[in-house]
């Protein structure tokens, strides 16, 4: 935990860059145009000084600790930060009694958390009782949803701000500006084209720090001459071969995509599909997991539309098994191109459902007497598989035995569409109902 340290400004030669050039007003922010806009609400809440407890919420590099730090910049409540990692329970109860006693004198306390994820629950319920009786106003910067990281009662009490990435060309603006920051490069001048700025801002990927470190580390490298420093495209070459892509196996981004590939092979696009499921691959995603929701895929919109897509699932997860990374990936994308092209049918997965709506509704009913097994004298003579019919030894392979509970007798679950197989289903249980049309069951 620290008082005020967070945003001290260190002008030592290993301090980053980003660190050296953080804007301090909102006038230097770059981004945010939706809330920090003229006559955007929360540009007015910091320009009026009129700070509720809010979240931040966004991914990394798009501002919101130097958010944090225009606040403390701007506010005249006194102004406290806390980290995650090195705060415990007792540090929180102590600065927030600080808090409560500076709140009988007339002064507001502003408490800023940075990656406040990562705050557990009892930490996070310390802070609660302070929050509900004015005695801080909570400023807590995320990249995780707030819905499932922060407890319901502390969440309800903040304002959520949703951050976006960064564009390429806020982040060639942020470049721009550190090159002209008196702190960016003291007693240098910097030759570097808007080309050279576009690459980098591209490799950033929408955060700004990525983008100043890979400038500051291409200054570092690049071709000097006494005070002037030029960045050429081979200079960048090095540091922006391989673009670090946004992808947490265990976080929101994990469940977005894996949303996305399911929804976008439910919708038979095939690229979009291939394209995410790279996205998981290339993120460093188990495939085994791909794999899983494949084999559930094929089952829950495929169906009987066509029972190879099942068979096909099952191999790629197989083939995930026996190869591994790297190799398995194609056997992936083949499995999610088949299942994305392949004819569409929920109604397996709608007769699951409908049948398990009846099982809530109608509770534990018997199994009729005819279709249980008697394998004991007891159970032959409380005429259990009495009336049982045995299908094989008909000609048509049917009989008018009653194999649904009496309550539910006529109720049909599965309705197969028009989709692929799925008509020679149709006309089959077509035959079927039919066939017993002319041979009714001694209860009908």
């Amino acid at each position: 935990m620290h008082q005020e340290s967070l945003f001290a400004q260190d002008n030592a030669d290993n301090t980053p860059l980003a660190n050296r050039v953080r804007p301090t007003t909102i006038g230097e922010f770059v981004g945010q145009r939706h809330l920090l806009g003229p006559g955007k609400v929360l540009r007015d809440i910091i320009e009026n000084d009129q700070i509720s407890s809010m979240i931040f919420w966004g991914p990394p590099g798009i501002g919101k600790t130097t958010l944090a730090q225009i606040i403390a910049h701007q506010t005249k409540a006194h102004f406290i930060t806390f980290s995650a990692v090195t705060s415990s329970i007792r540090d929180i109860r102590k600065i927030m009694e600080e808090a409560e006693q500076n709140r009988e004198y007339g002064e507001r306390t502003i408490c800023f958390i940075d990656e406040i994820h990562r705050f557990n629950k009892a930490q996070q319920d310390a802070f609660l009782p302070f929050v509900e009786r004015g005695s801080i106003t909570l400023i807590g910067a995320t990249t995780e949803n707030p819905s499932f990281e922060i407890n319901a009662a502390l969440l309800s009490r903040c304002r959520v701000f949703v951050l976006k990435s960064l564009t390429t060309t806020d982040i060639e603006q942020v470049l721009k500006r550190a090159l002209k920051h008196p702190a960016g490069f003291p007693g240098l001048t910097i030759h570097c084209s808007d080309d050279e700025l576009h690459t980098i801002a591209q490799f950033a990927n929408g955060d700004a720090r990525i983008a100043l470190n890979t400038l500051e580390m291409a200054v570092l490298n690049g071709q000097r001459t006494g005070k002037e420093v030029t960045i050429t495209a081979d200079d960048l070459d090095q540091l922006v071969n391989t673009k670090s892509l946004r992808y947490d196996k265990h976080g929101e981004e994990h469940y977005n995509i894996i949303s996305a590939l399911h929804k976008s092979m439910r919708n038979s696009d095939v690229d979009a599909a291939v394209y995410w499921c790279s996205r998981m691959i290339d993120g460093g995603e188990d495939p085994l997991y791909i794999a899983r929701r494949l084999v559930r895929f094929a089952s829950e919109d495929i169906g009987l539309a066509d029972t190879n897509a099942f068979r096909v699932a099952i191999n790629t997860f197989q083939a995930c098994q026996f190869l591994g990374m790297p190799e398995c990936d194609v056997h992936l994308t083949e499995c999610v191109i088949y299942l994305a092209a392949a004819p569409k049918s929920n109604a397996a997965y709608k007769a699951r459902q409908e049948a398990h709506a009846a099982i809530k509704k109608t509770g534990n009913l018997p199994v009729p007497l005819q279709i249980r097994n008697a394998p004991t004298k007891l159970m032959k003579e409380l005429h259990y598989g009495q009336g049982y019919q045995y299908a094989h030894d008909t000609k048509d392979k049917l009989t008018n035995m009653t194999t649904m509970p009496s309550e539910l007798e006529g109720a049909h679950f599965y309705h197969p569409g028009d989709q692929g197989f799925e008509p020679r289903f149709k006309a089959r249980l077509a035959q079927i109902a039919a066939w017993h049309r002319k041979h009714p069951s001694k209860n009908e």
